[in-house]
């Protein structure tokens, strides 16, 4: 079932993601979906989430309640919200998605006269890298909040989440420069590894957080495309190894 609540205190993307976490963590709870210009929460569980569950996991500064409880309570109709649903992460995700399509296209524009594979997929690589550490450097309070959400290691090692931009920084210039190329794809299958199991492990357990690929600037659900993307880096980086 879905129900509706009304919160108030969210100011930030940062409120959003902590908002979703503690509500996403009852057991009873399948997703969240916050929408922080309409300070509104959409909670879908297998059973009623009472307004006092809510106000127990939710830290004082929130203030969750209910305009119209009948309505706030009335589930959503499901082909409804699944088509909602499926416009709004489409929306979504459009900036990951043309981000993405000007890398391939410029990183092969680099070569057009001499067009090499291997030096195509480094390019990319080292695009890649440089634009996604620009957004995330961008809100360096919130993205290690959120990035800790999903990443295994930075759950384990917090200051591990705030340097993680200026690791993705200076491997977009390693494979830029062709640096240490060998060190750089090691290490881009180890730590895009290890996000990815965190990516997975998220989307098996339906929780509905933000992914911090881009910042905190863009607000991109959590989806498979996450998962694509950082496979696609860590196979350029095992058939660049293998090639080499």
């Amino acid at each position: 079932m879905k129900q509706r609540y009304n919160i108030e205190g969210m100011t930030c993307n940062g409120c959003k993601t902590s908002v979703a976490q503690y509500i996403g963590g009852l057991a009873t709870v399948d997703s969240v979906t916050i929408d922080l210009e309409k300070g509104q929460a959409i909670i879908e569980s297998n059973a009623l989430v009472s307004l006092a569950t809510l106000k127990k996991v939710l830290p004082k500064k929130y203030k969750i309640h209910q305009e119209d409880i009948a309505a706030a309570n009335t589930p959503l109709n499901p082909a409804e919200g699944t088509s909602v649903n499926q416009q709004n992460k489409l929306k979504q995700l459009y900036p990951l998605l043309l981000i993405l399509l000007y890398l391939t296209v410029s990183s092969n524009l680099l070569h057009l006269n001499a067009w090499n594979l291997q030096a195509v997929m480094l390019d990319f690589m080292g695009l890649f890298y440089i634009v996604f550490s620009f957004f995330k450097i961008l809100d360096l309070k919130g993205f290690p909040e959120s990035f800790r959400m999903y990443d295994p290691l930075a759950k384990k090692i917090p200051f591990y989440a705030w340097v993680y931009p200026f690791i993705e920084t200076a491997l977009g210039l390693m494979f830029l420069m062709r640096y240490q190329l060998q060190w750089a794809l090691i290490v881009t299958i180890i730590i895009l590894g290890v996000t990815t199991l965190g990516v997975f492990k998220t989307l098996l357990d339906k929780k509905t957080i933000r992914c911090a690929c881009l910042g905190t600037a863009l607000k991109l659900p959590m989806t498979e495309a996450t998962i694509i993307e950082n496979v696609l880096m860590i196979v350029m980086s095992i058939v660049i190894l293998l090639g080499t």
